[in-house]
């Protein structure tokens, strides 16, 4: 019983020594679509491709970049599930920077704080 517990941990290693959660995560990142961001002195591009893993989705309802704060925006490559519990908190940390101090939060302070 105790060999079939720790064949799942967050720690298994493979037999030549990678971590299974990680190879996991790249895998899922792999299949993602890409993304990018450019920041130029007048303002910001975000751009990102939608892969639709299936022809019964609608298009216009997957989401690729998101609003987190009036001068804050996002996008992912991955699973959209675990962005979209990412995507939540953010703007959850923008929102009650905002209520607090009666401003927008500075952006390294949201990512440090969403880190």
């Amino acid at each position: 019983m105790a060999a079939e517990v720790s064949k799942y941990g967050l720690t298994t290693f493979t037999p030549s020594g990678d971590l299974l959660q990680i190879n996991h995560a790249q895998a899922a990142v792999d299949r993602g679509a890409p993304c990018l961001g450019v920041k130029a002195t007048d303002g910001v591009v975000i751009v990102s491709e939608k892969k639709i893993p299936n022809d019964l989705i609608d298009p216009s309802s997957v989401e690729k970049i998101f609003v987190l704060d009036e001068h804050i925006g996002a996008t992912f490559a991955g699973v959209g599930a675990d962005s979209r519990v990412l995507i939540d908190r953010a703007r959850k940390i923008c929102q009650r920077y905002r209520l607090r101090y009666g401003e927008a939060i500075p952006v390294t302070q949201a990512v440090k704080e969403l880190s």
